[in-house]
């Protein structure tokens, strides 16, 4: 390499060659061993970041008594099952398994947990919003995470009330007000479906399509 110069004021021009190898890195190795005259970068601190200090872990006490202020707030909301309820409290990162069985535990103590009247209580307003078939309110329960046993006697004495009879007919007076009697099969089977989703005995829905239908239709519904 070949660095060319031009003294100020001067026609000459200087040619300086490359150094020797050994010459550039003896000059590299001096100039690595200076030290920067820049002052170290100081690091911010977490108020300067506006970070929030780590915070100190809870007392078990701290946990209950989070755990059993998240519990009311859900409560509050609307009513929840025993199973239901442990389930959304375990999400919360202050809950521990023998926290919420404490609280869970007060709360039936108090009388804000009962399956059982959770159970008839659910079942209850669902009929009275529309007619349902039994079937269709097990299956709801099943989902609210409530005990088979609970679920049976809580039924049996929502229907001791009112019978799946009288809630089928409820049904199809609704549904026949808006739509009319079945004309036809395929009007009859849309009927037929829609008393079978609502969780009504096929037997019982077959029976009140035949009679509710204008034409005469086989035992093949």
């Amino acid at each position: 390499m070949c660095l060319q110069l031009t003294p100020h004021n001067s026609r000459r021009t200087v040619y300086l060659y490359s150094f020797e190898p050994l010459l550039l890195r003896s000059l590299h190795e001096k100039l690595v061993q200076i030290p920067s005259m820049r002052k170290p970068r100081r690091k911010p601190t977490k108020a300067e970041t506006g970070e929030a200090p780590p915070s100190a872990p809870l007392t078990p006490e701290e946990r209950r008594h989070r755990t059993f202020q998240r519990a009311i707030k859900l409560l509050a909301a609307r009513s929840r099952s025993v199973a239901e309820l442990r389930e959304l409290l375990h999400q919360s990162s202050a809950a521990t398994v023998k926290v919420v069985d404490e609280v869970l535990a007060r709360l039936r103590e108090y009388g804000y947990l009962d399956d059982e009247r959770f159970a008839f209580g659910y079942a209850s307003l669902k009929l009275r919003q529309k007619p349902l078939g039994r079937q269709r309110l097990k299956r709801d329960l099943v989902m609210k995470k409530v005990d088979k046993g609970v679920i049976e006697g809580a039924l049996d004495m929502v229907f001791a009330e009112v019978s799946e009879e009288e809630q089928i007919d409820r049904a199809i007076e609704k549904r026949t007000r808006i739509r009319g009697r079945p004309k036809n099969r395929l009007q009859a089977k849309s009927l037929f479906d829609h008393l079978m989703r609502q969780g009504f005995p096929y037997e019982l829905v077959a029976d009140k399509v035949r009679s509710a239908s204008k034409t005469g239709l086989d035992e093949d519904i």
